[in-house]
């Protein structure tokens, strides 16, 4: 029979051999995904003075952002607008005072996310109209706002969608009826939480970015080899996505089954040829030491088995 001594030595031992093996569990569980929210449809009905999609995806990327878990990219038309400014730019109709501008380097997202708003009521009726102050009506009497939306999580690369979540909020307040004035929703994220309609959408929206968040584990983390020097590989993966220095990872060759008929992905498979350790961690980028077998650009990086 084990001693209590010979019990903690034995869990001493344990952790040490955990730590020699380079990264521990919850080096693993700290890595990010890079993910870009997409405007949600509004099939709700409800069209007034503010745009309700524009609100939903605000207060989901403000979410996403407070997780943790996430490197949250700008929404697709804000991307889409950076690049039409490089396209301008590289045009030579601007001025650019000498600079050479760099198109092409706009920052991959593994995830998206998209959905639809299929119901809401603003909840703002009655009270006698109130004030209003910066977007903001504020009035006498009770409301109750409700929102139903679904939200998509899908794979960049392959278009599937990975997981999916109804996502409902209901906020009643009595006594004091808060709302959107006209002018609208003007980006003021903190000030439209305080409303009926922001704490509603925020109960929705954060009851979709838990459970994206507990679907993570069967989601694999990826990068991808961006350049190899001699014994030196790079991938695009840095600390800003978790990436540690001396973390080991697998490396290979994606290769994707489609179907003939529909050309939808059925199937994706890695073929491990080599693994890498990261030797130095910049914030988007990782310098590793290929320590085994074959690694060539444009190979897929994995986290261990």
């Amino acid at each position: 029979m084990f001693s209590k001594v010979m019990i903690r030595m034995l869990g001493i031992m344990v952790c040490l051999m955990m730590v020699s093996t380079g990264i521990g569990f919850a080096a693993q569980k700290g890595m990010r995904y890079s993910i870009m929210v997409t405007k949600f449809e509004n099939h709700s009905g409800w069209h007034r003075q503010w745009d309700l999609g524009d609100a939903w995806g605000a207060v989901l990327t403000d979410s996403l952002n407070s997780a943790g878990n996430f490197v949250v990219l700008g929404e697709k038309d804000m991307r889409q607008e950076a690049m039409d400014e490089q396209d301008l730019a590289a045009s030579g109709r601007a001025a650019g005072g000498g600079k050479q501008v760099v198109t092409g380097q706009m920052t991959p997202a593994q995830l998206l996310i998209k959905g639809d708003i299929t119901h809401f009521d603003e909840g703002t009726s009655g009270g006698g109209g109130g004030i209003g102050f910066g977007g903001i009506r504020v009035g006498a009497g009770g409301g109750t706002s409700e929102i139903n939306a679904v939200m998509y999580i899908i794979d960049s690369s392959t278009g599937q969608v990975l997981a999916s979540k109804k996502c409902y909020g209901k906020v009643t307040k009595t006594g004091l009826s808060v709302g959107i004035s006209k002018g609208g929703f003007s980006g003021d994220v903190g000030g439209f939480k305080k409303t009926n309609a922001g704490k509603a959408i925020e109960q929705a929206v954060d009851e979709g970015v838990s459970f994206l968040t507990s679907k993570l584990g069967d989601i694999p983390w990826t990068g991808d080899i961006v350049l190899v020097k001699g014994n030196k590989a790079y991938i695009n993966r840095g600390s800003r996505e978790g990436v540690a220095e001396g973390q080991a990872f697998r490396v290979g060759k994606l290769s994707t089954i489609r179907d003939p008929n529909t050309g939808e992905v059925l199937d994706q498979e890695v073929e491990v040829s080599g693994k890498i350790q990261t030797e130095k961690v910049k914030e988007k980028l990782s310098i590793c030491n290929i320590t085994e077998g074959t690694v060539q650009k444009g190979m897929t990086v994995m986290l261990p088995e």
